[in-house]
């Protein structure tokens, strides 16, 4: 994992502009038709190119459109920061108070909500996601969504805490996530008082290796219950 700086531009993202078009247009279908090959042909079309088109996708297509979600909501974490008054007042470097646990709660609570509107349809992304070929990218990402959160509330401690807070982080996203799937609360404030629970917890959490695992039985235990409820005998 490299560190986050101010002094290097973040490396390019995920897609060229052409799978950038598609997955956007198709994106606007997620919410009626999830995250499947309906979509990503209707965005293809929305988009100016051919329902073939989808198969350049790479990541087998559907992961690519889960990735977009994953990558763009992520990305949008940091203008949320630059518009809430939690990340511009005073005390914004004072990394020693009770600003940085807000922060990092308001930020993860800030990207869960951006589930909303495809909350219908994400434990079928998770069944996709805990598929073995698509682990290894799916916690990279959640790994980078730790990091940004962790940037973003203003943590800049470099010592051995730095993967610890960053793993555990992993790991309540990760809960927390799936909690909100059967999440009926106005305003998902359910989820957020899980998450507030979780992260009052994260000292008892095991580290790196307890978190992957923890993420993989998550995601697992998610794609099985879709799986069955689709009649797959498992």
């Amino acid at each position: 994992r490299t560190y986050h700086s101010y002094d290097h531009p973040p490396p390019p993202g995920p897609f060229n502009e052409a799978e950038s078009a598609i997955l956007s247009a198709a994106y606007r279908h997620a919410p009626l038709h999830g995250f499947t090959q309906t979509s990503l042909a209707l965005g293809a079309r929305d988009a100016g190119y051919l329902d073939i088109s989808t198969n350049l996708l790479p990541d087998g297509g559907a992961f690519s459109l889960i990735r977009w979600h994953l990558v763009s909501q992520r990305a949008a974490l940091a203008a949320h920061a630059a518009t809430s008054p939690l990340f511009n007042s005073p005390n914004n470097n004072d990394t020693t108070s009770s600003s940085l646990p807000a922060r990092v709660e308001a930020l993860t609570f800030a990207r869960l909500e951006s589930n909303a509107p495809i909350i219908a349809r994400w434990q079928e992304a998770l069944a996709v996601m805990a598929q073995p070929s698509h682990v290894p990218a799916s916690l990279a990402e959640l790994a980078q969504l730790a990091d940004d959160i962790y940037f973003l509330a203003g943590d800049v401690t470099v010592d051995g805490s730095w993967y610890a807070k960053r793993a555990a982080l992993s790991t309540i996203y990760a809960a927390a996530e799936l909690f909100m799937t059967n999440d009926k609360s106005v305003g998902f404030r359910d989820t957020r008082a899980f998450l507030r629970r979780r992260l009052d917890e994260a000292g008892e959490l095991a580290g790196v290796a307890g978190s992957v695992r923890e993420w993989v039985g998550f995601t697992a235990t998610a794609g099985v219950n879709v799986l069955r409820s689709k009649g797959v005998p498992i």
